[in-house]
């Protein structure tokens, strides 16, 4: 019999289906892979999302009838739930090898050709992410340049800095014999997989329509809504924290949605950071770098652009982002739907004017405008590592100019408040003023002075005020045509 709050999990591996019965809701999936299935390939290294050891690739079908196709995902196993993947393909590094047992994947085959690993440690996780980009790219058609590879690597890290050949390993693979996985047999297996049905006794609730989610969150308003779960995993893996109930907004379908309507780009809460901020970048492609460093891969494709809205850590990089482009809110229950501005939504540290019925549905993005007025957007991440790693200060600037007047301008800021913030008095300093050296050092005080942060072990508080007002100036200095002031206009050169 079940154990009180517990149940089953289905997913697709190897050709077959896995059941896993008596599952906890907060169980992740790297401790199912190594503890109850012996899949010990898997690697823990940080438990937090950081180093991608545990990476494994999640395979979903998308579309419908015979068009239907599988995409390919690398994750990070040690903050994923278990129960996240019911109805997905899993692959580990144990599953790349083909049926001669002597004979390698193209991506384990490169990476042994390339010298491509050392310690040891990180290679499964390395294996499984271009296991991903083989599957997304090569098998497309779809040359693997040095930058993709270092762009769809940044959620993996080499303790022993054998970085160059693991890029190497990246290029060659489709030099190699090509693996092809049978997808129509795939797609036709996990068809077969039933999708958990809405239960008041699940402790795992994975509705998949918004009434169904809706209707879990009005019955169980102490559940804990997770989206993605890149936040509320740690507080499993690093506070060991216990749930009673979970209700994962992942699977619903309207939530997943991202089109443009009446003049916005509406973003459901439950697609993930990479959709979402490939949609953005189509209106915005100055934002391309702030979108890779957001987070690695594997993060960006588990975590959502409404999870990290929801969970409103002062320092999550998306807010300032949304605020400067003025985006607004919505919040449904079943009592109905309502709108706010972002920057209105949050109250305090980690708190919001989320009732206990709702949840964050959708997020409204407004276009550019169609102006003959100069428009600039910068968005800056300050972080001890370059990639893959959180801020201690953001900064997003959103400036229209009338010739050589501020118009109109948006400054939304992380790191400096206990909530994202939008820095209203420095928009008043500048709007209406010439853009000139004058005005911008003038607001760069005000900047400074405009917010008291907090010292961490990120920066100190006078760290933290002395980059605002640096960012603006290195904004003002970027508007008069400066290219080589920011670690983006450094390329490294491939030796041959």
């Amino acid at each position: 019999m079940p154990t009180p709050n517990s149940q089953t999990i289905q997913f697709l591996r190897r050709g077959e289906v896995v059941t896993l019965n008596n599952v906890p809701p907060t169980r992740t999936l790297l401790e199912v892979l190594r503890e109850d299935l012996s899949l010990t390939g898997t690697k823990e290294g940080c438990g937090e999302g950081d180093c991608g050891a545990c990476t494994v690739v999640l395979g979903e079908a998308n579309g419908d009838g015979e068009g239907e196709q599988l995409t390919f995902k690398a994750v990070n196993s040690c903050i994923r739930m278990a129960h996240s993947v019911h109805g997905l393909a899993l692959w580990t590094v144990e599953d790349l090898s083909t049926a001669d047992a002597d004979s390698q994947h193209p991506a384990q085959e490169a990476m042994a050709q390339c010298h491509a690993s050392q310690c040891g440690f990180c290679t499964p996780g390395f294996v499984m992410s271009l296991f991903a980009m083989y599957q997304n790219h090569v098998l497309q058609g779809q040359p693997i340049t040095r930058e993709l590879a270092q762009t769809e690597l940044s959620g993996n890290l080499c303790r022993c800095t054998g970085y160059r050949p693991i890029l190497d390993a990246a290029q060659q693979m489709a030099s190699l014999p090509e693996v092809r996985l049978d997808q129509p047999t795939i797609t036709r297996q996990l068809a077969g997989i039933q999708p958990q049905a809405p239960s008041a006794n699940n402790p795992y609730q994975l509705p998949g329509t918004l009434a169904e989610l809706l209707a879990a969150r009005a019955a169980h308003p102490n559940a804990q809504l997770v989206a993605g779960c890149t936040d509320v995993g740690l507080w499993v893996t690093k506070l060991h924290k216990q749930f009673d109930a979970v209700i994962d907004v992942t699977r619903v379908a309207e939530l997943r949605c991202i089109e443009q309507r009446g003049g916005d780009w509406v973003i459901g809460a439950a697609a993930t950071l990479q959709d979402a901020f490939a949609a953005v970048l189509t209106s915005w492609p100055e934002l391309t770098t702030f979108a890779a460093r957001f987070a690695g891969l594997p993060v960006r494709n588990s975590g959502t652009l409404g999870g990290n809205v929801a969970n409103g850590s002062p320092i999550g990089d998306s807010m300032p982002l949304l605020i400067a482009l003025k985006s607004r809110l919505v919040l449904a229950s079943l009592r109905g739907e309502r709108e706010m501005p972002l920057e209105d939504f949050y109250t305090g540290y980690r708190q919001n004017l989320m009732a206990a019925d709702e949840v964050v549905a959708f997020i409204k993005v407004p276009l550019p405008a169609s102006s003959s007025q100069t428009t600039l957007l910068r968005a800056y991440k300050i972080s001890k590592r370059y990639d893959d790693d959180i801020s201690a200060v953001c900064l997003v600037l959103n400036l229209t100019l009338d010739g050589d007047v501020v118009s109109d301008i948006s400054i939304g800021a992380g790191g400096v408040a206990a909530t994202p913030v939008r820095a209203r008095q420095t928009e008043a300093a500048l709007r209406g003023q010439p853009w000139s050296q004058a005005s911008v050092e003038s607001a760069m005080h005000t900047l400074r002075a405009e917010f008291e942060p907090i010292s961490d072990m990120r920066a100190s508080s006078s760290y933290r005020r002395e980059v605002l007002g640096n960012l603006l100036q290195r904004f003002w200095l970027e508007s008069q045509g400066e290219q080589h002031i920011n670690l983006e206009a450094f390329k490294l050169k491939v030796l041959a």
